[in-house]
C-alpha cells in the first residue's frame, strides 16, 4: 500500500473512530456534544479532533446526516421487502422501522428530534436526508393513486386555501427537481404530512417518555395509530386492492 493510500486509510479509521465515541457521548452528554468528553474518551488531546472535525458542529452535522441518512435506509429496506403493490403493508412497514430504530439509537434518535441544540443550526446538507421519511411515504401514496388504489376517506375537511397552495408548491418543487411516480394531489398530500407528524409525535412521546403511566401495550398502540394514518391516507387494505398478502 502506498504512503498516500496508508494516511488516507488511518484518516478514515480515525473518522470512524471519533463518530462512534461521538455517538457514545451522545448518551451521556446529550446533543450538546463535548469534544474535550470524545477527546478524553479516545485518549487524545482536544486539539488533535481538529484535524479531523474543524469544530464541534461539523462533528455534528455529520452524525445528524448519517443519523437521518440510517432511519431512513431502515424504513426504506423495510418497505422494500413487501410486494410493490401492497401499499398499506409497505406504509407500515416503513413506520415500525421507523419505531424500532429509534427504540435501538435513543441517543441518535434524541439529537435528529429532540430539543434543538443551542448554537447549532444544521446546515442545508442535511435537508435531504431529512426527508427521506416523508418523500418515502409521498411515494408509496403516489404509486396508489397512480394504481388506481387510494381510497380517500369520505366527508373529508376540505382543505383551507393558503395549506393547498403551501402542499401545491412542495408537489411542483419536487416534480422539477426528481423523478415521481405518477401525479400526487394536494389533498393526499395533506394526509400523508398528517401520517408523518402522527408517526414521528408517538416515536417522540414514548423516546421521551410522555406516555409512562399512560400507554403500556407500546407496540400494540403505535400499530393502531399507524393503521388509522394510513386509513387516513386512503391506502387500502391488500384484500380491497387485489395486492399480494
Amino acid at each position: 500500500m502506498s504512503a498516500p493510500a496508508l494516511r488516507a486509510r488511518v484518516r478514515s479509521e480515525m473518522i470512524e473512530e471519533i463518530k462512534a465515541a461521538a455517538r457514545r457521548r451522545l448518551a451521556t452528554d446529550g446533543a450538546d456534544l463535548s469534544l474535550r468528553g470524545v477527546a478524553r474518551d479516545l485518549g487524545i488531546v482536544a486539539s488533535a479532533l481538529y484535524r479531523y472535525f474543524p469544530s464541534r458542529d461539523d462533528l455534528l452535522t455529520t452524525l445528524i446526516r448519517e443519523g437521518y441518512e440510517s432511519l431512513g435506509a431502515a424504513a426504506t429496506s423495510a418497505a422494500a421487502k413487501l410486494p410493490g403493490d401492497d401499499y398499506r403493508g409497505r406504509w407500515l412497514a416503513a413506520c415500525g422501522a421507523i419505531r424500532d430504530w429509534a427504540l435501538a439509537h435513543p441517543a441518535e434518535y434524541g439529537l435528529l428530534y429532540g430539543s434543538p441544540v443551542p448554537g447549532y443550526k444544521a446546515p442545508a446538507d442535511t435537508v435531504g436526508p431529512a426527508s427521506i421519511v416523508v418523500l418515502l411515504l409521498s411515494d408509496i401514496a403516489a404509486e396508489a393513486v397512480a394504481a388506481g388504489h387510494l381510497e380517500p376517506p369520505p366527508a373529508a375537511t376540505p382543505l383551507p386555501t393558503a395549506v393547498s397552495a403551501d402542499l401545491r408548491a412542495l408537489i411542483e418543487r419536487r416534480s422539477q427537481t426528481e423523478q415521481v411516480t405518477g401525479d400526487l394531489p394536494a389533498e393526499v398530500l395533506d394526509r400523508v404530512f398528517a401520517g408523518w407528524t402522527q408517526l414521528f409525535g408517538l416515536v417522540n412521546f414514548e423516546i421521551f417518555g410522555r406516555l409512562d403511566g399512560a400507554i403500556e401495550s407500546r407496540a400494540e398502540y403505535f400499530a393502531h395509530h399507524m393503521a388509522l394514518m394510513a386509513d387516513l391516507v386512503g391506502l387500502p387494505h391488500p384484500m380491497s386492492s387485489g395486492a399480494r398478502a
